[in-house]
């Protein structure tokens, strides 16, 4: 249920409020708002709760949570999450840019294609140290050392790291160097590593499973904010179906239909939803223009030498010339993309 508190209610009765619902063995959560400040209280219900909390001086109204996501609803939240940490600002006609290789493959190429993305407007670099390959074979990155990396690019160039973590236990390791920590598509369901990453209260980059439904979606999302972690930015990266001509299918309708179910922000990945560097200007287009909070696209020198999904990979003067008209469409809706 949620409980709407009166504007400008007071700290004593919020604190009241949720000490309350944990004496009804539920778990409260306090969502401040712009005008009213509500609390989202998960868990089993009993009856006439709605009518003891009403009784209370304070509290404005109680209304039920028909969505499933409790904590990811509108219902819980009108006004939409903003998400700001460093140089990356997502949500509230913010569009962020993270980009940078699909790995990092040493220290020097990745300061020098940080300063590049930077230079052309990235606000974020995107590099993955722990890397989850179909292949055992395959090159599966540089690990604890590839952290160390991508700290030694943010201090030369401030932007705000967003990599991979791939198991709970890695989880306390890559916070110490990433700004924003990405559940990868694979992990989408990994329930023991989305509750590891809500208890670290660092931004989340929540991706969409490649099989996977928008309720499934955003019920991943569910167990990262029910750990008390409001940060969290949903990516959509494409999904599988029986279509070949793509790596996967990339379905932008998904951005607005997210808009009108969550506040949460929204994110595409171009690079992976298509596979195909030539697409990836297009589609990055067509993401800002249907409403998307942010892009996050592969980025190499030489997109040709990559360790990995080269293909996919723009070129520097493709990544500029890609921001400069996703720029004009962001000043066109309103928006700022920086």
């Amino acid at each position: 249920m949620i409980v709407v508190l009166k504007p400008r209610c007071s700290q004593q009765a919020i604190e009241r409020l949720t000490r309350r619902i944990e004496e009804l063995g539920m778990k409260p959560h306090v969502i401040v708002g712009v005008e009213r400040t509500v609390i989202a209280a998960t868990g089993p219900e009993r009856e006439g709760l709605e009518a003891e909390f009403e009784a209370d001086g304070e509290v404005e109204r109680v209304m039920p949570i028909l969505a499933p996501y409790k904590i990811a609803s509108r219902e819980t939240r009108r006004d939409p999450t903003v998400i700001e940490v460093g140089s990356l600002k997502v949500g509230g006609g913010h569009i962020g840019v993270i980009a940078g290789p699909c790995s990092v493959e040493g220290e020097e190429s990745l300061i020098e294609i940080a300063r590049l993305v930077k230079q052309a407007g990235a606000t974020a670099l995107r590099g993955g140290a722990f890397k989850p390959r179909t292949s055992p074979y395959a090159f599966q990155g540089m690990k604890e050392r590839g952290l160390e990396i991508l700290s030694a690019a943010r201090a030369a160039t401030g932007l705000a790291i967003v990599t991979e973590v791939m198991t709970p236990h890695h989880v306390e390791l890559v916070a110490r160097h990433a700004d924003v920590l990405q559940i990868g598509a694979r992990n989408m369901q990994n329930y023991h590593l989305l509750q590891a990453v809500g208890e670290t209260r660092k931004p989340v980059l929540l991706k969409r499973g490649p099989s996977a439904t928008i309720e499934e979606f955003l019920l991943a999302a569910e167990y990262v904010l029910d750990q008390g972690n409001q940060q969290v930015i949903l990516c959509e990266r494409g999904i599988r179906t029986f279509e070949t001509h793509t790596r996967f299918t990339l379905p932008l309708a998904t951005v607005p239909y997210l808009k009108e179910k969550t506040h949460l922000p929204v994110v595409v990945d171009p690079s992976h939803g298509t596979g195909l560097a030539s697409l990836v200007p297009s589609m990055s287009a067509a993401a800002v223009a249907c409403g998307a909070d942010g892009l996050i696209i592969e980025v190499h020198q030489n997109p040709a030498k990559a360790m990995s999904d080269g293909a996919q990979t723009l070129s520097v003067p493709q990544f500029a010339a890609t921001l400069e008209t996703c720029r004009k469409i962001a000043g066109a809706l309103g928006k700022t993309l920086s």
